[in-house]
């Protein structure tokens, strides 16, 4: 049961990903605040969300909505401040998960 919908997850992020490449605003219904805390809050699990195990303390630590979270990877990914992953989800390339040289 998680599978499938972990796969759903990933799908929605990656989708709408192309949808905003045109557009870096941040979703509209999450502050800079909450921007700041999503990126605390996906490096304190790892750097990548790619299941409900990853998903959930973002959205604790957050108070974001799993819509919200899904439109901050969304929008992440549309800023080149994130990557999809291979068999879905996303990992942030900045700050704390930018890759080590």
């Amino acid at each position: 049961m998680a599978a499938p919908r972990a796969r759903l997850i990933a799908a929605l992020v990656l989708t709408g990903a192309g949808a905003l490449s045109a557009c870096t605003m941040r979703p509209q219904d999450v502050s800079e605040a909450q921007g700041l805390a999503f990126d605390q809050a996906v490096a304190s699990v790892g750097c990548e969300l790619r299941t409900e195990r990853d998903y959930l303390p973002v959205e604790l630590q957050t108070g974001l909505s799993r819509d919200q979270a899904i439109a901050m990877a969304r929008y992440r990914m549309a800023a080149k401040q994130a990557v999809g992953l291979e068999g879905g989800g996303v990992r942030l390339t900045t700050g704390a998960c930018a890759p080590k040289s």
